[in-house]
């Protein structure tokens, strides 16, 4: 038996997230909604989403010996996430980002520090780890060593599993996500890889180059979901009545993703799953205060049925 159900390999961070009625256009000082300091980074939230959901999971990563790295242990530790692989390089800070959130409408301005931490050398991954779970989960940070535990994880039956963010297309990726099984990646980075509009063509393309199955996220608009074998569908967002904020929305997205994929759910109840799961941490300010437990997403998922599923559906908490 595998030690992890999923392995995830990126830059972890600390958000520092506030609630603002209006972005400032010009200097001055405005009193904050509400305020919330939460560990951040993609492939870390997902990480955390599956833990808090149940599943055995460890992060590999660099950080500073700064106060923001030992809060990113420290969170990483309660959430129940192995850390035994995540270095801590002396003398060098954490990555940091400063997100406001406009109160009426959900709207975000982040501002980041990417801290001094060096990028993992492929060396300081080895193999027996990744050989130790179901899954890697990678977004390309940490590239060299990205591509080393990708390849190796391939090579031991391992699935990888993309992250492909909005705005975090670079042409290099082309080179990782012909390694990958699972690609779930945004509308932005799909037509910047592609170079097609066409949601359906840029999922034929991705698969294409290698994955078995291709989820193209949207927001609001929902998701595409294109497996090699199988008929591709759309799942459509859960539309709840307000939005507090969407920031790492699409990571719990991919870590709820992941649990159904693990569970053997069937792909429509997998997607199904992740929007949930994405719909409830929009709830709460900051990327991780409202991703569910299992036992917390089951009767929202129930209700949603009861309501008729959740095409351009709004369910009320």
């Amino acid at each position: 038996m595998a030690r992890f159900d999923v392995i995830g390999l990126g830059v972890s961070t600390v958000d520092i997230v506030a609630l603002v009625d209006h972005f400032p256009a010009k200097e001055g000082v405005q009193r904050a909604v509400d305020m919330t300091v939460q560990g951040g980074g993609p492939v870390a939230t997902a990480i955390v989403t599956l833990a808090r959901l149940g599943a055995r999971v460890a992060m590999i990563d660099v950080l500073g010996d700064d106060w923001r790295g030992m809060f990113i242990l420290e969170e990483f530790q309660r959430e129940g996430v192995c850390t035994d692989h995540v270095e801590v390089s002396k003398g060098h800070t954490s990555s940091t980002a400063c997100v406001l959130v406009r109160k009426d409408s959900g709207a975000r301005s982040i501002v980041y520090s990417p801290g001094t931490a060096p990028d993992l050398p492929p060396a300081d991954v080895p193999p027996s780890v990744i050989e130790s779970a179901r899954f890697l989960h990678v977004n390309g940070r940490h590239w060299d060593a990205c591509l080393q535990a990708s390849q190796w994880a391939r090579d031991a039956n391992v699935q990888v599993s993309f992250d492909g963010g909005a705005h975090r297309y670079r042409p290099e990726m082309k080179q990782l996500v012909p390694l990958t099984d699972i690609c779930i990646v945004a509308r932005d980075f799909a037509e910047k890889y592609t170079q097609q509009t066409d949601v359906r063509r840029t999922a034929e393309i991705l698969l294409r180059d290698g994955p078995r199955l291709v989820a193209i996220t949207d927001g609001r608009r929902g998701s595409w979901i294109h497996p090699r074998k199988g008929r591709p569908f759309q799942q459509p967002a859960v539309l709840l009545p307000s939005v507090v904020d969407t920031t790492g929305c699409g990571d719990s997205y991919h870590g709820a993703f992941l649990f159904g994929l693990l569970k053997g759910l069937e792909l429509e109840e997998t997607a199904s799953l992740a929007s949930a799961v994405a719909a409830l941490n929009s709830q709460h300010l900051g990327g991780r205060i409202g991703i569910p437990t299992s036992e917390q997403v089951k009767p929202f998922l129930s209700k949603i049925r009861r309501y008729g599923g959740q095409r351009d559906v709004s369910v009320s908490l």
